[in-house]
């Protein structure tokens, strides 16, 4: 083999009879299960089978159904309803396992990237007979319409326009080796760069399919309904419906995305009979061995490496000696007579799957490899006495067994061979080990769920909390990475933040609304708004498992913290984060505005470039007071060097003046303002009818205790700095001096003012004397969300910690049109982890 040549299984999906999902295949194999429906003389007849046949001794009622074909979402895939009427169901089918099956890998082909390949074959159209008795409707949609919608030609382009994919759409047709010639393709495909990713499968859907068949000797029907693959009962097999499709990606590529490896496509290969057999459908030694031994020879295997074989196997009286004579040219005799190779058929289980076939042997040979276990292949009791499987190196496998191994990869082949003498066949080779060690990952995640309609993101919801409990194996970090990369994204959206598969599926099967977040997406995208609060949002510890468990926020604090020692003369991250025997004196420390507000701003700004670090950046900014420096900062207008060098004098000076206390009030500021004496002030204007008052402690609580008595509701912020503009007054000649050190630049990401209500733009923001004012007048926040909030489609998080200013938005006549309005952090009382 080739080193960069071998090709991953990567995802996998298809329906069968007896099994509508890949798993259920797989269980049904291991039980045992035959899954060939026979009929009743009564079912027979309702579905219009002729009385001349039903007395046909020679009548074997039985067939291979799938059931559900009548089924297609029809507006999901965008078709109108008379679109699918008219549309073979065998292309419906296809396009339903093809989004299955790049769900499966994990995928969403609209936005993977790269060219995803679609090689795939379909049966005859028989639907369409249904469609020539219905002359009305055919008249209607016209001729064009219906062999668009009916012929052969257009199943791979069908799926790559109603799955937005770019790579090569090459449909396949050798009758019962399409499928796996389509995988052969596909491998080809990728090898050759036409494509990143590819599709590759087969479908067969005959109707009607409550139906039997006639029985001829000699044949390829068997007589009584019952496939016996290489027994000496064996005559013939029987139909079956169903599909599969792989989805394939080179295995070098796979290893680096991290895609889950179901198996490993060692080489493959397709050749044809040629003239040198005894007829056009008779099977050929010379042609089989010859394509089994250029499969290895791609392969790089030695055959006595391969343990198992997914066999043709369609227990024909010809057909089985040819084929095992053929393998056993290849292999050669067994080593120390001991039979070293399983054999099997998956057509002893479900029939014949006709141009579906040649996957569905791949499928099994795949879950073989990922299960390490040999399925059972069935109706065998004692070998066809022309095979002469006692000089070979084969046995049929009779049950399920583990599939040991002596210290080499697992290996298995597949055969499909198709009337006419088109041979594939195909060398795989078990995964390879997961690195060792396991990947870091955080114990909290975030789970995304959407869907096209609300019912839709129910069943969703529902599947996943089942797979969660069911699969608890499964790496959590990995399913929530395939959930919000690997999806398609719908209108309706669910989100969920939770700590490992049980906590999730616990959350998802009771859908509490205070951890499930449930919205319709609106028309366009929204915009993201980060707001930053001002001084009364901090306490101790803010942020403290953030610094321990994110690099990216951890750098961010080390380093405002370091540019931050010459001007406060300390480690802030002795106060924001002390160790246990520090943290009571710390606590304290942290309410001094000297170290609250470069603290406040710290956190802020780092919480700030972890959300844009994960791709989360703000359309626009605002910020209470303070938390209008940290907005300031991320636009451009200040460095962190300035940034931090300015709220340290500010803070310093603030600290110096006279003390005092803040009133939070629920009243419009012009209602308040009879109230104001000469030592009170606003201090904020955060909404239409509330106010943040500041002044002396005495008077503040003489305010408090008259308002309360009107029944005005109202509560204390704690002790602060009287900063209202009488008090600011003696610092400002300070803080100008220190803004005349700072080279203010334009904004270069839009913000709001605290002062104005309005945008900052650039003669605003590179004015010092602005600054003065924003730190000297009454902060008008209200008014900014007025503007924020003017126009619907605003997703609000809040920066910083606490929610204060995400309840202000709530409360906002406007707050209503926000999309979502969200924390970044805990609230001081609340025991919820920093990382959730």
């Amino acid at each position: 083999m080739v080193e960069g040549c071998e090709v991953a299984v990567i995802g996998m999906a298809g329906r069968f009879p007896g099994a509508d999902s890949i798993d259920r295949l797989w269980r049904n194999l291991c039980d045992g299960l035959e899954s060939i429906t026979f009929f009743t003389r009564d079912e027979l007849r309702a579905a219009g089978v002729a009385a001349q046949e039903l007395a046909d001794p020679d009548y074997v009622p039985a067939n291979g159904i799938l059931l559900g074909v009548e089924d297609f979402a029809a507006e999901f895939f965008g078709f109108t309803a008379r679109e699918a009427q008219i549309t073979d169901p065998q292309h419906r089918l296809f396009l339903e396992c093809a989004w299955e099956a790049l769900e499966d890998a994990g995928y969403d082909g609209a936005s993977h990237g790269g060219p995803v390949g679609v090689y795939a074959g379909v049966n005859r159209n028989t639907y369409v007979y249904n469609l020539l008795s219905h002359p009305d409707l055919l008249r209607a949609v016209g001729g064009v319409q219906v062999v668009v919608a009916s012929d052969k030609d257009y199943l791979a382009a069908r799926v790559s326009y109603k799955l937005d994919l770019h790579g090569p759409s090459i449909v396949v047709q050798t009758a019962c080796s399409t499928s796996l010639v389509a995988v052969h393709l596909a491998v080809q495909g990728l090898l050759a760069g036409d494509c990143d990713m590819a599709l590759a499968g087969g479908v067969s859907v005959l109707f009607p399919q409550v139906r039997g068949y006639r029985y001829t000797p000699d044949g390829i029907y068997s007589p009584d309904g019952h496939c016996r693959a290489f027994d000496a009962a064996a005559a013939g097999t029987l139909n079956g419906n169903g599909l599969g499709i792989v989805v394939l990606k080179r295995l070098e590529q796979a290893l680096a995305d991290g895609d889950h490896v179901y198996a490993v496509i060692k080489g493959t290969a397709v050749n044809n009979d040629g003239a040198l057999k005894v007829g056009f459908t008779a099977p050929s030694i010379a042609g089989q061995a010859q394509v089994i031994r250029a499969a290895q020879a791609v392969a790089g295997v030695e055959p006595s490496t391969i343990g198992y074989v997914e066999a043709h196997g369609t227990g024909t009286a010809l057909g089985d000696p040819i084929e095992v004579a053929a393998l056993a040219e290849v292999f050669g005799a067994a080593a120390a007579d001991r039979p070293t190779c399983a054999i099997g058929s998956v057509k002893t289980h479900l029939g014949h799957l006709d141009t579906a076939a040649g996957v569905t042997g791949l499928i099994v040979a795949v879950l073989a490899l990922a299960r390490r276990r040999l399925p059972p292949s069935l109706h065998y009791s004692s070998p066809n006495p022309r095979i002469d499987f006692a000089r070979s190196p084969f046995y049929v496998n009779t049950e399920l067994r583990p599939w040991e191994n002596n210290g080499l990869p697992r290996r298995a082949a597949v055969s499909s061979f198709g009337l006419g003498g088109t041979n594939a066949h195909a060398v795989l080779e078990e995964a390879p080990a997961a690195a060792a060690g396991a990947r870091p990952s955080r114990p909290w995640q975030l789970l995304l769920l959407s869907a096209r309609t609300p019912a839709a993101l129910e069943q969703a919801t529902r599947n996943l909390a089942g797979s969660l409990a069911a699969k608890p194996e499964h790496d959590f970090a990995d399913v929530a990475f395939t959930l919000q990369t690997g999806r398609r994204r719908f209108e309706q959206r669910r989100a969920l933040v939770c700590n490992g598969a049980e906590d999730a599926a616990r959350a998802l099967a009771a859908l509490d609304p205070e951890r499930v977040l449930t919205q319709a997406r609106q028309q366009g995208e929204p915009w993201v708004v980060f707001l930053f609060p001002g001084q009364g949002a901090q306490y101790a510890g803010m942020g403290r498992q953030l610094y321990d468990a994110e690099p990216l926020f951890r750098e961010q604090i080390d380093a405002c913290a370091e540019l931050l020692v010459p001007l406060l003369g300390l480690d802030l991250r002795r106060v924001l984060y002390p160790p246990p025997e520090e943290a009571a004196a710390a606590a304290g420390r942290l309410r001094e505005t000297a170290l609250t507000q470069p603290a406040l701003f710290s956190v802020e700004y780092a919480l700030a470039r972890l959300w844009m670090e994960w791709g989360i950046a703000p359309e626009a900014m605002a910020g209470h007071s303070l938390g209008e420096y940290v907005a300031a900062c991320l636009a451009g207008v200040f460095s962190l060097a300035d940034a931090l060098a300015l709220v340290a004098a500010r803070g310093r000076l603030m600290q110096g003046l006279a003390a005092g206390g803040m009133l939070a009030v629920n009243l419009a500021a012009a209602e308040l303002a009879p109230d104001l004496g000469s030592g009170l002030d606003l201090a904020a204007v955060n909404g239409p009818r509330q106010c943040v008052v500041a002044g002396a402690e005495q008077e503040i609580e003489e305010l408090a205790a008259t308002l309360r008595r009107r029944g005005v509701r109202c509560r204390r912020l704690g002790t602060s700095h009287a900063f209202h503009s009488r008090l600011v007054e003696p610092v400002l000649g300070a803080f100008a001096a220190e803004l005349a050190r700072i080279e203010l630049q334009p904004p270069r990401r839009r913000f709001l003012s605290s002062l104005s209500g309005g945008w900052v733009d650039a003669p605003m923001a590179t004015d010092p004397g602005y600054w003065l004012r924003q730190l000297r007048e009454t902060v008008r926040f209200g008014d900014a969300l007025d503007t924020l909030l003017a126009e619907p489609g605003r997703i609000v998080l809040e920066v910083g910690p606490g929610q204060t200013l995400g309840e202000l938005v709530r409360q906002h006549p406007g707050g209503a049109q926000a999309v979502a309005v969200l924390p970044s952090l805990r609230r001081p009382e609340e025991r919820v982890p920093d990382q959730a």
